[in-house]
């Protein structure tokens, strides 16, 4: 039971950061290519992996409610965002504003990721044809 609850302490962590790090990484620019690696990375899964397990499949979401399961907890949403707001606030969020949300969000943090990252890159391509 301890390590189901150490697991479930580690996503409830692991899996926030990377969220709000998915959202908001590419604010720095030292951060901004590992933003679009990990965005990307969480677009693959929701959109390839999801043609076999589920649009919008998350592998961290699946580990960290397995081991919710372990320890008893039943009825777990089909989203870890839903699942997380409705954790921190104790409210039941309505899971299709919670799913729009999400998606809106990624969406908007994906382009602007892509375009900063372009930018940055084709800066480095002019400077560089400069010398």
């Amino acid at each position: 039971m301890f390590w189901y609850k150490l697991t479930d302490l580690f996503f409830l962590c692991f899996h926030s950061i990377l969220v709000i790090f998915n959202l908001f990484g590419w604010i720095w620019k030292r951060t901004r290519r590992l933003n679009l690696i990990t965005l990307s990375l969480t677009g693959g899964s929701w959109f390839i992996l999801g043609i076999f397990y589920g649009l919008g499949y998350c592998p961290l979401t699946d580990w960290h409610f397995q081991a919710l399961r372990q320890l008893g907890k039943t009825n777990l949403p089909n989203s870890y965002m839903k699942y997380i707001a409705d954790r921190i606030t104790g409210l039941d969020f309505n899971d299709r504003f919670v799913d729009t949300l999400t998606v809106i969000l990624f969406f908007l943090a994906l382009f602007i990721s892509l375009v900063l990252n372009i930018r940055t890159s084709l800066a480095k391509r002019k400077n560089k044809d400069r010398k």
